[in-house]
């Protein structure tokens, strides 16, 4: 039976991993408690210290509930503000805690952890929160400025009713799961393509292919967690991923998705891996002029075939790992995996995500196949099958 304190694991990201939450005396203390809970579903191990003005904001009791664990709030012989941590978070951060810990004062168990962090060089992140007016205090982004070039880091939000408010529990997790997991070995920077193409047939008419995005954000969103540097090149989705990722550029039609895969490719640092996850629009038109008349008549439009944009691409990332994905309707599984083996022979691809329409969103078949070079395939029985494999690839290659 799961108990009051008990959480859905959604990942493993942080498993093992000991993470010191440091709450200070910001409003923004209130969160806590959903904090706690959204590090614990990555199978974080939790210590949570709070300053005597978080105390004052929220009980030790609701975030030791949260947390399932006690709740430092002064000095004791323990002295967990020495012990060994994978990451602090600061949150919420406030000016006072930021000035006092470049300033090196160790005033409470909360400043002493941050200063013994900064001595073993542990991942810092700091989640400033604090009216717009004391923001904007040049003397804040002073202060901001000395915690980066230390090597803190710093997450902020969007202005919000003259607010810097804290990010969500997902968004501030999901960047601590990327800082932690940065130093294992093999990480990449890895361009993932997603969503539709949609292109126009008149000034006001299109033609799109049927896909939401949501698998190229689920796959982006796990390989960030795992510490790897996510570039999204976005098509036309109908989902969004649940929180921001930092790299996320934009190509609806076919010609504007090639011409930014092409941007990507020529950055100063290239991507070491590909997943071209995106519904390329293989058949369109050139537009007619203007406006087709409304009318009773037919309207027969050609189609013609585009640009494979896997071909287009593959004397600019020559070394790369490159996985493709293949979508099929109405045929038998072997066809499919046929079909993903020509593809594979075809465009020189380390393996082939490849899936069935009809199988897609129906659990009682596998979410999809890898099909690797070497003649294997495996079954992906569920999304996070799927990922941990396109994971796997990457970082093993």
């Amino acid at each position: 039976m799961v108990k009051d304190t008990g959480v859905k694991i959604l990942g493993s990201s942080l498993k093992n991993r000991n993470i010191l939450l440091a709450i200070s005396g910001g409003i923004a203390a209130t969160e806590s408690v959903k904090l706690s809970r959204e590090l614990r579903r990555y199978q974080a191990d939790v210590t949570i210290m709070m300053s005597k003005e978080a105390e004052k904001i929220i009980t030790p009791l609701a975030v030791s509930w949260a947390s399932d664990n006690e709740v430092v709030t002064d000095w004791n012989s323990k002295m967990h503000q020495l012990d060994s941590y994978d990451a602090v978070i600061v949150a919420p951060a406030t000016r006072n805690t930021i000035s006092k810990h470049i300033h090196g004062i160790m005033d409470s168990p909360i400043m002493m952890a941050l200063s013994a962090a900064r001595g073993k060089d542990t991942p810092i992140l700091f989640i400033p929160s604090m009216h717009k007016d004391l923001f904007d205090d040049p003397v804040t982004q002073d202060l901001i400025s000395i915690l980066i070039s230390q090597g803190s880091e710093v997450l902020l939000e969007e202005e919000n009713e003259n607010k810097i408010k804290q990010p969500s529990p997902l968004h501030i997790v999901a960047k601590l799961c990327n800082m932690v997991n940065k130093k294992l070995p093999n990480r990449k920077k890895v361009a993932i393509t997603l969503g539709a193409n949609r292109a126009p047939i008149d000034a006001v008419r299109a033609i799109q292919n049927a896909s939401s995005g949501q698998t190229g954000w689920i796959i982006s969103e796990y390989l960030y967690r795992q510490g790897h540097d996510i570039v999204c090149i976005v098509g036309k989705t109908t989902v969004h991923p649940n929180f921001p990722l930092p790299d996320v550029r934009f190509g609806g039609s076919p010609e504007s998705m090639l011409s930014t895969c092409f941007g990507v490719a020529s950055d100063k640092i290239p991507p070491e891996a590909w997943i071209h996850a995106a519904a390329v629009l293989d058949y369109y038109m050139h537009p007619e002029d203007g406006k087709k008349s409304s009318g009773s008549e037919n309207w027969e439009i050609t189609l013609s075939p585009g640009p494979k944009h896997i071909l287009e691409l593959s004397p600019l990332v020559k070394g790369s790992i490159r996985i493709g994905f293949k979508l099929e309707t109405g045929v038998s599984d072997q066809d499919l995996i046929d079909k993903a083996f020509e593809q594979i022979s075809k465009y020189g691809l380390d393996a082939v995500i490849a899936n069935m329409k009809e199988q897609v969103h129906d659990p009682n078949f596998p979410r999809g196949r890898v099909v690797r070079p070497d003649g294997s395939v495996k079954l992906l029985e569920t999304y996070e099958i799927l990922c941990a494999e396109v994971d796997s690839i990457i970082s093993n290659s």
